[in-house]
């Protein structure tokens, strides 16, 4: 059953060592309060599905400064100095994913699939320690599904059933995360009541939500 929590509560769900999926890119529709509620409770050893590594300051760059990640799965680290010394030297385990594949892999596993045949990567380290598939004379990477056990979003409305909607390029990962976790905690600007959404404006449904956090504004004083 749906529930509504704080940012606090939330954070205690997410153990060490979890396999957590964030929304977001570039910290645009990152669950903020959500990303600071887990570095307040230090949990460590996690272990990210991420497009970006976002800033050192924003988003879950947050989580990389505060030295809680142990390894990730993720596309884009250009914008974190952090993360990149702390590969560099090996405080943390980077798997570099092309963007399409990453989405594709989590996607799939939340759908139920095992896996994606893709042809990014071919001939290239990507495509070192996977198996190559021939279909009809071309050659593909099989790239295994991703879920997680955990995964926090950021929307913009709820429904007390935990259907959602996003707001703009905000919306990027965060559908395809959801789907992917039997916990998904979605932090959202506000809830309203059952049948206060259209159904035609439902981009992730309800049943994908497990918990609802409101988001605040962080306070400037």
């Amino acid at each position: 059953m749906l529930q509504i929590i704080s940012a606090s509560d939330a954070a205690k769900l997410i153990k060490p060592g979890c396999r957590l999926l964030i929304g977001g890119f570039l910290a645009v529709g990152a669950p903020e309060n959500l990303i600071d509620a887990i570095v307040d409770e230090g949990v460590k050893d996690l272990h990210m599905v991420v497009i970006a590594s976002d800033y050192e300051n924003r988003g879950i760059g947050k989580l990389v400064v505060n030295r809680l990640v142990k390894s990730a799965q993720v596309s884009h680290l250009g914008t974190n100095k952090e993360i990149q010394n702390q590969m560099n030297s090996g405080e943390i385990k980077i798997e570099l994913v092309p963007q399409g594949t990453l989405m594709e892999r989590v996607r799939a596993y939340g759908f139920g699939l095992g896996g994606v045949l893709t042809p990014t990567g071919l001939g290239t380290v990507v495509q070192e320690n996977k198996q190559v598939i021939s279909v009809d004379g071309k050659d593909f990477l099989l790239e295994p599904a991703i879920g997680g056990d955990v995964a926090i979003i950021r929307a913009h409305k709820a429904d007390k059933m935990g259907n959602l909607i996003y707001r703009k390029t905000a919306r990027n990962s965060n559908p395809i995360m959801a789907s992917a976790a039997p916990i998904t905690i979605a932090e959202v600007d506000e809830i309203v009541e059952i049948g206060d959404i259209d159904p035609e404006d439902v981009i992730t449904p309800g049943v994908f939500v497990s918990h609802l956090v409101l988001h605040k504004e962080a306070s400037n004083g």
